[in-house]
């Protein structure tokens, strides 16, 4: 995990896995206008990473801070807060959006565990710097494993474009995540769980969707994930699906979305084969469930695949124009030949 991230809310994000807090290398390169530095302690575990990784002990109290560099002329506001992390629907650690439900499994968030200290908004003086903090507790009773998380910092710039006719606001929102990953006790061996299979939509295309969990307080790195489906009344196989590189937040949930594509959902009796691996571990997992005529009715009429024209429509649209235009030169022929005769 050794990254910290810098994103443009504006269509753009840029992961920068293992950048070095250099604040004017980093200002020239994304010319943000300000960068993040973390000032890392001393039970820090690998001093070559430039994010907060730390050793920690049960209900330990600390204190964590990181520097603001503003290389602008001008003052500037930064917002911080704290997330915890997540698995996206790509198969990634996620640190900037946080997650709209977490994993039954995670009992400690790390968000709760530690607070800004101070205004979660600071002014940061043109050509200037600034120390923010937060203060980190950890439960009273002992954990074993890893709290993930990332300090979060955001500037919001307003610019004003536009005519005297038509004035348009538009926002830019800049944003660092310095990760923020605490490790207690004895890290336990990583065990995955298929959760729920169900049909669904994901980005509006018909999908099945089956839930992969890692319930335990450990992140699952560089996951290959091989998914076969198999209607029980054909015996055919709807789907086959590979996907690489996933990687696991501790306690989360990876929402693994295999689009139908082409074809449209039809109820009945699915079986689910899918064969998790990496370089340590290796899962298998098989499940038999169910697609109702209610629930596949629903999702192909709100599919965006239904949006579009299918291949035999478009046929019969360039048989009618041929057709047409056919017509249209007999009708001219016709015409030219009885005004010859007249």
């Amino acid at each position: 995990m050794g990254l910290i991230v810098l994103s443009l809310i504006v269509g753009v994000s840029v992961v920068q896995p293992g950048l070095a807090a250099r604040h004017h290398q980093t200002t020239q390169q994304n010319d943000v206008g300000f960068s993040v530095a973390a000032q890392l302690p001393k039970n820090q575990i690998h001093e070559e990473h430039t994010f907060f990784d730390l050793k920690m002990t049960t209900g330990q109290q600390q204190t964590l801070k990181t520097t603001i560099y503003n290389v602008t002329n001008r003052d500037i506001k930064v917002q911080t807060a704290i997330h915890t992390a997540n698995t996206n629907g790509n198969g990634v650690i996620e640190y900037i959006n946080p997650a709209a439900t977490f994993d039954r499994s995670l009992k400690n968030q790390i968000s709760h565990l530690a607070k800004v200290q101070g205004a979660q908004t600071v002014s940061v003086p043109a050509k200037g710097t600034k120390v923010v903090s937060i203060k980190v507790r950890m439960p009273a009773h002992p954990i074993n494993g890893v709290l993930l998380g990332g300090w979060y910092f955001k500037r919001i710039t307003d610019k004003s474009t536009g005519t005297v006719e038509q004035n348009i606001n538009v926002t830019n929102e800049y944003s660092y995540v310095i990760g923020l990953k605490l490790t207690s006790g004895t890290v336990p061996t990583p065990k995955l769980v298929l959760g729920t299979v169900k049909a669904g939509l994901s980005n509006y295309h018909r999908s099945i969707i089956a839930a992969l969990r890692n319930p335990t307080a450990v992140i699952v790195p560089n996951l290959k994930v091989r998914t076969v489906i198999v209607n029980q009344h054909t015996r055919q196989a709807v789907i086959r699906s590979t996907k690489k590189g996933i990687m696991m937040a501790p306690n989360t949930f990876f929402k693994n979305a295999l689009p139908l594509k082409a074809q449209s959902l039809q109820p009945g009796t699915y079986e689910l084969s899918m064969t998790v691996s990496n370089h340590e571990h290796r899962w298998q997992f098989k499940r038999k469930f169910h697609i109702s005529m209610a629930a596949a009715q629903q999702y192909n009429h709100e599919a965006v695949d239904n949006h579009g024209m299918s291949m035999w429509i478009l046929i019969g649209i360039g048989v009618v124009a041929t057709l047409l235009v056919g017509l249209g030169i007999v009708s001219l022929v016709w015409l030219w030949r009885r005004r010859s005769r007249d």
